[in-house]
C-alpha cells in the first residue's frame, strides 16, 4: 500500500499521535540493546516525523517508503530542518527491500506491517528485513491487533476537513480474511477534483508473528502495548514488538548461526 493523494492529509489525520512518547520508547529499547548510533532503517517512513527525530539523535537513518508523495513531504521537512545531507531516502516496496549493506537496527511504526499482508507477504517482508540485519541488530515494529480490527476499526467511517479539501475514510471488516478494507475519498474545494484510494490492513495472532520472526533468526525480546507502551492488555489496539537478530545471513550460509 502506498498513500498517494492522502500523503498530504497524513499528518493532519495522524495529528493525535504522541511522537515524543514513541521516540522515547524506541530509543530506550535501542539503548537497552546497546545501539546508540550506526545505520538505522525506517521502514515505511511516511512523512517522516520519527525519521527526522532519529536522525537528530545521531543515527544514520535510511528512510524507505513506496510512496513518492510521502517522501516528497519528508524531503520538505528535512530541508526546513537542515537535515537533507544527513538522511538517505529510498523509494522502495518493503517486499523488494534492497539495501546497500547491513543495518544495526530497523523501525517501522503506525501499522506499516499491518498493510503488507496477506500473511505470505507479511512473512516475506520480515525475511527481507532479517536479511540485512546484523547479528545483535534490533527490529522494532508495531501492528494493529485483531481486537482493534474487530472492535474499533470494523465498519467505521472518519471525516477529515482540511483547508483545501475534505477526506472521507470508510472501513469494511472481513472476519474470515482477518482484513479491513479501507476506502479514502478526497474532494478538493477549489478545483473540484476527486480522488479515490483503496487498500487493506491485515491482523495476525501474536503467536504467528512470533513464529515468523523466529523463523528468520529473530528472538522476540519484548512486546508492549503500542499506544501506552505499558503491558499488553486484552484490548490493546496495537502491539509494539522488539526483536533481536540472533545470527547474520552469512552465519546461516556457513552453518554457524548457533
Amino acid at each position: 500500500m502506498a498513500y498517494n493523494e492522502f500523503a498530504y492529509f497524513y499528518d493532519e489525520f495522524n495529528g493525535e499521535a504522541d511522537y515524543d512518547a514513541l521516540y522515547g520508547y524506541i530509543t530506550d529499547e535501542l539503548k537497552a540493546h546497546g545501539i546508540t548510533d550506526g545505520i538505522l532503517a525506517d521502514l515505511g517512513c511516511g512523512t517522516g516525523d520519527l525519521t527526522l527525530m532519529l536522525t537528530q539523535a545521531g543515527y544514520d537513518v535510511i528512510g524507505i517508503d513506496r510512496s513518492e508523495e510521502m517522501l516528497s513531504v519528508l524531503r520538505e521537512k528535512a530541508d526546513e530542518l537542515g537535515l537533507t545531507g544527513r538522511l538517505l531516502l529510498l523509494k522502495q516496496d518493503l517486499l523488494d527491500l534492497d539495501l546497500y549493506g547491513t543495518i544495526r537496527a530497523a523501525v517501522s511504526t503506525f501499522d506499516t506491517y499491518s498493510h503488507i499482508g496477506p500473511q505470505e507477504n507479511f512473512e516475506k517482508a520480515i525475511r527481507k528485513a532479517a536479511y540485512f540485519m546484523e547479528r545483535g541488530g534490533v527490529f522494532i515494529f508495531d501492528l494493529n491487533t485483531p481486537y482493534k480490527h474487530r472492535h474499533i476499526l470494523a465498519d467505521q467511517t472518519f471525516d477529515i476537513e482540511a483547508e483545501d479539501a475534505d477526506c472521507h475514510w470508510s472501513n469494511r471488516y472481513d472476519e474470515a480474511a482477518r482484513r479491513v478494507d479501507i476506502t479514502i475519498n478526497i474532494d478538493y474545494h477549489e478545483t473540484g477534483e476527486h480522488f479515490r484510494e483503496a487498500f487493506s490492513e491485515y491482523s495476525y495472532a501474536l503467536d504467528t508473528v512470533r513464529a515468523l520472526l523466529e523463523k528468520y533468526g529473530f528472538a522476540v525480546a519484548k512486546v508492549a502495548d503500542g499506544e501506552s507502551f505499558g503491558p499488553v492488555r486484552g484490548d490493546s489496539p496495537r502491539w509494539i514488538i522488539t526483536a533481536v537478530k540472533q545470527y547474520t545471513q552469512e552465519d546461516k550460509t556457513n552453518g554457524t548461526e548457533s
